[in-house]
């Protein structure tokens, strides 16, 4: 049975609204981080997926809630407090009428998708799930949606199943019809892939988990900001997404769930504005909402959110769809001439993102992520919080590449025309070191040994070769060109042990005790991407063939802050640095006996 045409058509190739009447360069008017530089270039921002931009009637929502309406909500007798609570609730209504709930108590507000699914999974798993049950997550999951059902399962005893998908990155639905029995409890599946853009057919997959009496929880992040969400029309059990991939603020979102459910679960968190009365023998709980929104919320942020629904609305989320589409369409033609590229998933039906990697010559995702940087191109590398997708592929990590109303074709031919020159460049340094007969690894591995007396005069060293550098672009530059100077020892380092957990691109480290002596440690490693190596030189000059106690002592942070390269060490999903110090830490107190 096909969907109406007032549902959520994501998953239908045809579109009534043309895009040609879409006037992005007006809509781009609206989001003033888009008038920015980055790196010196026009900001082209390809990071939809991650989070979008946010149009100036919901920043100035934000401003005129703190400069003229804050106050605490529900409990308040005078004005302000009343006109906040009034403000709070005219948001949930708006959350109610944008995606067709039956009532506005239905609508829960979070502190975004993760908080929600975390929600239902643990007060689900607390009153539905026992020993034999099933539960069901596709191979397309966020890890927001694959840990919370892991650890309900664990909890409860039940069993955690897989949705398979194929080699286009679609679920196989008729072998999910084939695993589900009378034992299925819940389905949780994400609406739109984050990874890979694939659109589910989640009305089939609702149908399905009903058949045999399964709840049935969509993660909708991916999908709310590309077209009308109906969550009556999906008949979905819980339907869970954030405001920040909708326009709105960070930290809010919104859990749906039926009202029976919703009624029948026990609450998630105990505090203030979830009771009916309190005393020390018993507790009763209020009514919905407010059973599941314990002690003071995010109101500025609910605030927002209503104020991004109004934007989105105003714009028309059909002409959106019909605007996203081309851009959808255009990149993955412009991208399939890009030499070498492989795209990840060839779903028929795609919604906001692209991921691929570059074969030949290979390119490190990350490698490319900083090149694109260099060009004031935003895009995401890495895993994208689905390590089971990069798996299935055979891929550490891909680059991906995702659109929004404000993004225009030329900005991904600016993308285009970046990815080519980068491949370019790295085909022609290749070829450089291919006609000089560059060793492509040394016939035995070399442990470098230490570079100074310490690991702080070796630090010291470091540090003056970067103060010729003045920013950030010919520092990377620089981190890159000592990356080409380490040893190609990657595919022996492989053999011999394993990856370092928690690194978005492949990286092997193995350590050992210099011989002779009882508190000195020395490592040889490698990486697949260019600028990682480059930290690993940087790692050997401080720490190989120095006491191990001094190793697991020195202050890294602090060090490359020094350098300006702290950029490099804020978040370890952008390339492991902090994983692989504390692999040399804890190698170090492991081979000598020294104290972490």
């Amino acid at each position: 049975m096909k969907p109406s045409s007032d549902s959520l058509v994501l998953d239908q190739p045809k579109r009534e609204t043309s895009a040609s009447s879409f006037d992005v360069a007006r809509i781009r008017e609206d989001f003033p981080i888009l008038k920015t530089k980055s790196n010196g270039k026009p900001l082209v921002y390809l990071d939809n997926a991650a989070t979008t931009q946010k149009p100036r009637a919901m920043i100035d929502a934000l401003v005129r809630y703190y400069e003229s309406q804050n106050a605490n909500i529900h409990r308040g007798v005078y004005h302000l407090s009343q006109l906040a609570t009034d403000l709070y609730e005219q948001a949930r209504v708006k959350v109610q009428r944008f995606i067709n709930a039956p009532e506005a108590r239905q609508a829960i507000f979070t502190r975004g998708t993760t908080e929600g699914i975390n929600l239902v999974a643990t007060v689900f798993g607390r009153a539905m799930l026992k020993q034999g049950d099933e539960v069901f997550v596709s191979a397309l999951e966020h890890h927001s949606n694959i840990v919370p059902w892991q650890l309900a399962c664990q909890h409860s005893g039940a069993t955690l199943r897989v949705i398979p998908m194929n080699d286009d990155g679609e679920l196989l639905l008729d072998e999910l019809e084939k695993m589900l029995s009378p034992r299925a409890r819940m389905i949780a599946v994400n609406h739109v892939s984050n990874a890979l853009g694939t659109i589910n057919d989640v009305r089939r997959i609702v149908k399905m988990g009903h058949a045999v009496g399964a709840k049935v929880l969509i993660d909708g992040a991916q999908a709310v900001a590309h077209n009308k969400t109906d969550v009556r029309e999906l008949d979905c059990d819980f339907y869970a997404f954030s405001g920040h991939k909708l326009f709105g603020p960070t930290g809010i979102g919104v859990l749906y769930g039926k009202r029976e459910l919703l009624e029948a679960l026990p609450p998630y968190h105990g505090g203030g504005d979830m009771i009916e009365t309190v005393t020390f023998e018993k507790t009763t709980y209020a009514q919905l909402p407010n059973k599941f929104e314990a002690g003071t919320p995010d109101i500025a942020g609910v605030v927002g959110l209503g104020a991004a629904i109004d934007y989105v609305q105003s714009v028309g989320l059909d002409r959106v769809a019909a605007h996203e589409a081309e851009l959808i369409k255009h990149l993955v033609e412009q991208l399939r001439q890009v030499p070498g590229v492989r795209i990840i998933g060839n779903a028929r039906h795609r919604a906001g993102a692209v991921s691929f990697i570059i074969n030949d010559p290979p390119i490190a995702a990350h490698d490319l992520g900083v090149a694109l940087d260099m060009q004031g191109i935003a895009v995401r590398t890495g895993h994208h919080c689905c390590q089971p997708i990069m798996d299935r592929f055979g891929v550490p990590a891909t680059v991906r590449a995702s659109v929004a109303m404000y993004n225009t074709k030329e900005e991904i031919d600016v993308f285009i025309a970046a990815l080519n020159k980068i491949v370019a460049a790295e085909a022609k340094m290749k070829a450089k070191l291919a006609t000089a007969q560059a060793p492509s690894a040394p016939a035995e591995i070399v442990y470098p040994k230490a570079a100074a007396a310490s690991p702080q005069a070796a630090a010291d060293a470091v540090a003056e070769e970067f103060d010729l550098f003045e920013d950030r672009e010919a520092k990377s530059e620089y981190v890159m060109e000592l990356g080409r100077k380490l040893p190609h020892t990657f595919d022996l380092l492989k053999k011999v042990t394993t990856r370092v957990p928690g690194c978005m691109s492949e990286v092997y480290i193995v350590p050992r005790r210099v011989a002779d002596t009882s508190d000195r440690v020395e490592f040889v490693a490698d990486a697949n991407a260019e600028i990682v190596r480059g930290e690993i030189l940087i790692l050997q000059r401080l720490f190989s063939g120095q006491k191990a106690k001094d190793v697991i002592d020195f202050d890294y942070e602090a060090f490359f802050r020094r350098i300006g390269l702290d950029q490099f060490i804020t978040s370890q999903r952008r390339n492991g640095l902090e994983g692989m110090i504390r692999r040399l830490k804890s190698s170090a107190a492991e081979l000598t006996g020294a104290k972490s």
